[in-house]
Formats: structure tokens, C-alpha cells, sequence
């Protein structure tokens, strides 16, 4: 598991992602926010580092979600990353076994994720058994659209 010292190298491999992703410019997080939320008092993540001689090539940022169906906890898998350089080594495979086994101890019967329609990793999670949820279709509300939102009601 990542330690509060590791919150530099965490925020490396995720402009790593990001840059993968072609959305580095979306990137926000700090160092600091990264040893806030993952180390401090109140912590709303979890995080795996993985290395190869030493070197960090890369991670899984995770946190517990909630089924109302199964009325337990479940893990999600925000991000995954492992650096080209590493690909094909087993990495990603040992971090997702690590989460498996994570879920496992802690009683949580799912492990879910969301992955870009583009991206070649989506063989990799077939590959361990992942199955995508067609039905069900991501949304999400920010920026000024969520501000406006909040203010209804307090006119």
C-alpha cells in the first residue's frame, strides 16, 4: 500500500495516466490533495504502487463504493496505470489480483470499474473475467451546471 511519502509519485503516475488519456490539461490534484484525502484523517482513497527494480511503474486508486441490491461495500477501481515501459511484465495483473484479494478480506462481493470505449486496456479487463454493463450508462453533472443546480431551493 502507498504511503504519505509516496503522494508525489502517486500524482506522477496519475499525469502519467492523464497524458495516456489525453487529458492532461484536466488534471487539478496537488500533492497536497493527494496526502489529504489518501493520508489524512478523513481519507476518501486507497492506493497500490507497483515497482519493478526499485522504480514505481505503477498504481491502482481505489475506494470502497456501496450496493444497495447486495447491501454491502464494494471496491472501485478509480484508476489503473501501469507505464509502457512495464506493460507485459504481469503488472497489472498483480495489482488486480491484489484488489481481488483486497475485496475478498474485506467481505465485498464486486469489484467495479470504468474504462474509455478507445482504450486497448478494455482486453486486458476482459481477459480477467470483467464483463461490461451495457445497460448501464455513466453521467455526470459539474462545473457550473452542478452550481446552478445547488442554488435551486436557496432563491
Amino acid at each position: 500500500m502507498a504511503r504519505a511519502e509516496d503522494s508525489a509519485t502517486i500524482l506522477n503516475l496519475i499525469r502519467a495516466l492523464a497524458e495516456f488519456e489525453n487529458l492532461l490539461d484536466a488534471v487539478r490534484a496537488t500533492e497536497a490533495d493527494i496526502r489529504r484525502d489518501g493520508f489524512g484523517p478523513d481519507r476518501r482513497f486507497e492506493c497500490l504502487l507497483a515497482e519493478v527494480d526499485g522504480e514505481a511503474v505503477g498504481f491502482a486508486l481505489f475506494f470502497p463504493s456501496y450496493s444497495t441490491f447486495e447491501g454491502r461495500a464494494g471496491l472501485y477501481l478509480e484508476d489503473l496505470y501501469v507505464a509502457e515501459s512495464a506493460r507485459g511484465l504481469g503488472v497489472g495483473r498483480a495489482i488486480m489480483a491484489h484488489l481481488a484479494r483486497l475485496a475478498g478480506e474485506r467481505g465485498y462481493p464486486r469489484l467495479d470499474l470504468s474504462v474509455l470505449h478507445w482504450n486497448p486496456a478494455r482486453a486486458f479487463y476482459e481477459r480477467l473475467a470483467f464483463r461490461q454493463s451495457a445497460d448501464w450508462l455513466p453521467y455526470r453533472l459539474e462545473g457550473e451546471a452542478l452550481r446552478a443546480l445547488a442554488q435551486e431551493g436557496n432563491d
